[in-house]
Order: C-alpha cells, then structure tokens, then sequence
C-alpha cells in the first residue's frame, strides 16, 4: 500500500473529508468532523490509527512496525510504518476499526447524518 492507495481508501468511506489542519504535511481524515487516521506527507509512510486500547497493546506486541502513537494520546493511537511487514488487507483492517471508533461514538444527530450519506453512496 502506499499513500495514494491508502487516501482513496479513506476517501471512498462515507462521511470522510480530508484536510491538513496542523501544518502543510499532515494529512488528516476525519469522519463527520472526528479524527480517525492521519499521516505525513513528507517522510517515510506511516499511518495513525485509533485502536481500543486492549488491541493497541496486542498490535505493538506482535508487530514491529506498530508503536505507540506519535504526537497522540498513546493509550488509544497507535503509528504504523508502512514498510511491507503487514499485508494491506491488515492495513484496511486496522483502518476500518479506527473509523468504526469513530463512528461509535459519534451523536446521534452525526449518526443520522451519516446514514443519510451512507444510503446516497449506495444509491451510486
């Protein structure tokens, strides 16, 4: 995966936007307005991910490439260096769970608000 397959991906979700909100090379995407992954630009590939906190723990345990998150609350975030160690199928995987995070938690009205964008995409 690198981080043009990896920002599509993002992209194709329903609710998702894209910014750079901190500074011209941390690229950020947000689900209804709430963080989900983020990554640089500029230096090697690596993504941030919100992960359950028991998950975080077991992921940096077996894989290398997983470290706690950097810049971010490092109990729920974990950073991942995209360097060929995990299959990209696991890197959709861990993907959707931060955005399925999110979208637990959103209000109800946001909730709302998604579904409504949920059944446009499936509509196309």
């Amino acid at each position: 995966m690198n981080i043009e397959d990896f920002r599509l991906y993002c992209l194709s979700k329903p609710g998702v936007t894209e910014g750079f909100p901190f500074d011209e090379t941390t690229l950020v995407f947000k689900l209804m307005g709430k963080m989900f992954a983020l990554t640089d630009t500029e230096d090697d590939f690596a993504i941030a991910l919100k992960c359950d906190p028991e998950r975080a723990i077991e992921l940096r345990e077996k894989y290398p490439a997983v470290k706690p998150g950097f810049h971010m609350n490092k109990i729920h975030w974990n950073t991942i260096t995209v360097d060929g160690s995990m299959n990209n199928q696991f890197l959709i995987e861990l993907t959707d769970h931060s955005y399925d995070l999110i979208k637990s938690g959103l209000t109800k009205k946001l909730k709302a608000e998604l579904q409504q964008l949920e059944k446009q995409m499936n509509k196309n």
